[in-house]
């Protein structure tokens, strides 16, 4: 699988892990920043992801700040992406098989190193399971549409 992987400040001393826990997975992770732990402003970020992902058909993103709330508000603002903030193994499980999420959000302040993996693992092992979920995505996503 293919991640598009951003955070702010508040999430930048975690991201460095996430990055190398995809590439162990065998992944190919493209870090779109920041460089640095300098403060910066979550929107940019969750932008610059949300737009790759779109762009990258079939490809994925990781989006950390402090709460991951933040993140999640700002990418689901661009049409097209389904981000979730995910707290827990199952959340992140669900939010591929029920929800097919494009992008993983998640708060550095919030979740530990365990957890993270585990969020993670259950995000690239779980599929979009389609059936009844499928309409219920064509829905929301014709949310985004229409206004």
């Amino acid at each position: 699988m293919k991640f598009y992987v951003g955070s702010d400040h508040a999430g930048f001393a975690v991201k460095g892990l996430v990055v190398e826990m995809l590439k162990s997975g065998g992944h190919d992770v493209v870090d779109l920043g920041p460089e640095n732990a300098e403060r910066v402003d979550y929107p940019d970020y969750a932008e610059k992801v949300s737009r790759a992902v779109l762009s990258d058909d079939g490809s994925f993103g990781i989006l950390i700040c402090g709460t991951g709330i933040g993140m999640s508000i700002a990418a689901n603002k661009i049409d097209g992406i389904r981000a979730a903030h995910c707290n827990d193994y199952y959340t992140a499980q669900m939010a591929r098989a029920h929800n097919d999420a494009n992008i993983l959000c998640f708060g550095e302040r919030v979740s530990g190193p365990g957890v993270i993996e585990s969020m993670i693992e259950a995000f690239t092992t779980t599929g979009f399971e389609g059936g009844r979920h499928k309409g219920r995505v064509e829905k929301i996503m014709a949310l985004q549409k229409s206004h």
